[in-house]
C-alpha cells in the first residue's frame, strides 16, 4: 500500500534555508517519494516561501487563530521536483522580512509560540480531512517549531476515541527546545491537564519540544551516536529521563546528501569542476579560493576550511586557540560565518595579524560555501556536540578530508587517518576525541603528516569521495518506520 505522510517544518531548501534542517526538509520528501511514499509538506507562509512556489491555490479557510484574523491554507508546489507544498497564510504572523525566528536585533520574536502553535495545529487538521482531498496516514514533524503536532493530534485522539493520524518527531538539536512562559500554555487550545510533568511542561514552563518528545508515537534523531549521547545528563538538555524513559520509541537514521546539489563533478555553482579520477580542478578551485580571500597564492599550503555558525556549539572557540599551530606549519584558514561576535571578532584580529594565511567573511551565502568546501584541503568541524552535521558529509564528496571531534553524527561518518587505518584504506579524515586544545592541535599535526606524503593523501580524497550517504537507505529506514506505525 501507498504511504501517505505530511512533513512539518519552519523551513526547506531551496524556499527558505537558517541550517541544516531546511535540507533534510527539501531532499528527505523527495526521496520518500520515489520509494514510492505518497508525501507532501507542511510549511509556515513565510515570504519567500510563498513567493518560491508555483501553482499556488486555496485549500481551506481557517479563520481567525492564534490570535491571527483571516488565516487560510494553501498547496502549490516545489519548482525544482513538484513536491506538493502546503502553506499557513497569516500574515500578521509569518510575513516578516528577515530571519524567520528572530526580529532586527536577533532576539526570538515575542509571539513564536502562537506563530509556530499554528503550524502544529494546522498538521494535525490536516490528520483530519482539513484537505478534502488528501489526508495523511503519519504526521512527520521536524525539530521544535512543529513539537505541538503531536500534542494536537493526541487532544482530538482523546475527543474522538481514535488517533487521526500516527505520528513521528525528529530531533535535529536538542538544544533548541522552543521554551516560552507558562502564562501563554491558555492561548495553545489545548486540554488543560496537558500542562503538566507527563506532558508539556517543562520546570515551570512549557517546551514545544518536550511536547513533540512525549505525545509522538515515534522519535527519531539524525544520527545513531547522537540517539545514544541525548540520553545522558551531559547532553540531554533536561529530557534525557524521558528520552530514556522512550528508548524503545528512540532511533537515529543518519542524515543524507543531495548529492545532486552537492556534486564537484556537476555542481553548478564551481568555476570549476572534478572528480575523484580527474583532481586537477580540485587545484584550480583551491587557487581561486586563495585569490577570492586575498591569501597567499601557495597551492602546496595546507587549507583549512570553515563554513559554520560560529558558535561555541560548533567548537570555534577551540579552533581559534589552535590558529597559531597551522600558522606555525605554513598553513592557511578560511573561515565563512555568523554567529557570536566575541567569536567574530577574535577570528577578525587573528586574520589581521596573518593577512596571508587567515581570512575570515561573516555571512552566508550558498555560492560561497560551495567554493569553500571544494576549495579547502580540509574542512574543519570541530564542534562540542553535533547531532548529525552535514558539513562534513559535504567534504567528503568534494574530497575535502573533514577534521572533526569524536561525537553524533561525525563520529559516524569520518574515520580517522590513524596509521592502522591508512594501512587498511579505511581513513577518510581526521578525528580527535578530547575536546581540549591538545586534542584538535594532534588531529591537525596528523593533517600536515599526511599532507607532505602526497600518494596517501590522494588516495584518502578518493576514499573520501567513494563514501555514500546518500537518502537512499535513510529514506528506505524512514518508510519502514511508517510501515511499522500503519
Amino acid at each position: 500500500m501507498t504511504i501517505r505522510a505530511l512533513h512539518v517544518a519552519s523551513e526547506l531548501y531551496p524556499l527558505l534555508k537558517t541550517g541544516g534542517l531546511a535540507d533534510v526538509a527539501g531532499a528527505l520528501p523527495s526521496a520518500l517519494v520515489e520509494r514510492g511514499a505518497d508525501v507532501r509538506v507542511l510549511l509556515p507562509g513565510f515570504p519567500s516561501v510563498v513567493a518560491g512556489l508555483h501553482d499556488v491555490r486555496p485549500v481551506a479557510q481557517l479563520g481567525s487563530r492564534f490570535g491571527a484574523p483571516g488565516v487560510t491554507l494553501e498547496q502549490g508546489t516545489l519548482p525544482s521536483n513538484g513536491l506538493i507544498v502546503y502553506t499557513i497564510r497569516a500574515a500578521t504572523l509569518y510575513d516578516r522580512p528577515g530571519n524567520p525566528y528572530l526580529n532586527d536585533e536577533h532576539v526570538p520574536y515575542g509571539d513564536n509560540a502562537q506563530r509556530f502553535a499554528l503550524l502544529g495545529w494546522v498538521a494535525a487538521q490536516l490528520a483530519q480531512q482539513l484537505d478534502p482531498a488528501w489526508s495523511p496516514q503519519i504526521v512527520h514533524a521536524h525539530d521544535w517549531h512543529a513539537g505541538l503536532a503531536a500534542a494536537y493530534l493526541k487532544a482530538a485522539e482523546r475527543q474522538h476515541g481514535r488517533a487521526p493520524a500516527r505520528s513521528v518527531f525528529t530531533v535535529h538539536n536538542l538544544a533548541y527546545q522552543g521554551v516560552f512562559p507558562a502564562h501563554q500554555f491558555g492561548q495553545l487550545g489545548l486540554p488543560d491537564d496537558f500542562f503538566s510533568m507527563y506532558g508539556v511542561e517543562f520546570y515551570g514552563q512549557l517546551s514545544f519540544l518536550k511536547a513533540g518528545l512525549y505525545y509522538s508515537d515515534r522519535i527519531t534523531t539524525v544520527s545513531p551516536t547522537y540517539a545514544r549521547e541525548i540520553q545522558t545528563l551531559a547532553q540531554g538538555g533536561g529530557l534525557d529521563a524521558l528520552l530514556r524513559n522512550r528508548s524503545h520509541d528512540l532511533s537515529g537514521i543518519l542524515n543524507g546528501v543531495d548529492y545532486t546539489v552537492w556534486n564537484p563533478a556537476s555542481d553548478a555553482l564551481l568555476e570549476n569542476r572534478y572528480a575523484s579520477t580527474r583532481l586537477a580542478g580540485k587545484l584550480a578551485c583551491k587557487e581561486a579560493l586563495q585569490k577570492r580571500f586575498g591569501l597567499a597564492q601557495k597551492s602546496d599550503a595546507l587549507l583549512f576550511g570553515v563554513v559554520s555558525r560560529l558558535t561555541e556549539q560548533k567548537g570555534l572557540d577551540l579552533l581559534l586557540e589552535t590558529v597559531p599551530e597551522i600558522v606555525k606549519r605554513g598553513g592557511q584558514l578560511v573561515v565563512f560565518g555568523t554567529g557570536d561576535p566575541a567569536l567574530e571578532n577574535g577570528l577578525k584580529r587573528v586574520a589581521q595579524t596573518h593577512p596571508d594565511s587567515v581570512a575570515v567573511e561573516l555571512g552566508f551565502d550558498e555560492k560561497l560555501a560551495h567554493t569553500i568546501i571544494a576549495g579547502s584541503d580540509v574542512v574543519a568541524v570541530p564542534s562540542r556536540f553535533e547531532p548529525c552535521g552535514l558539513t562534513q558529509l559535504y567534504a567528503l564528496a568534494y574530497g575535502s578530508l573533514p577534521l572533526v571531534h569524536c561525537v553524533g553524527g561525525l563520529a559516524d561518518t569520518v574515520v580517522d587517518a590513524s596509521l592502522e587505518n591508512l594501512a587498511e584504506d579505511l581513513a577518510t579524515g581526521f578525528v580527535f576525541e578530547h575536546f581540549q586544545p591538545r586534542g584538535l592541535t594532534a588531529a591537525i599535526r596528523r593533517a600536515f603528516a599526511l599532507y607532505g606524503r602526497r600518494t596517501e593523501w590522494k588516495a584518502a580524497q578518493r576514499r573520501a569521495m567513494r563514501q555514500d550517504f546518500g537518502w537512499g537507505a535513510s529514506a528506505d529506514r524512514y518508510l519502514a518506520l511508517y510501515r511499522e506505525l500503519c
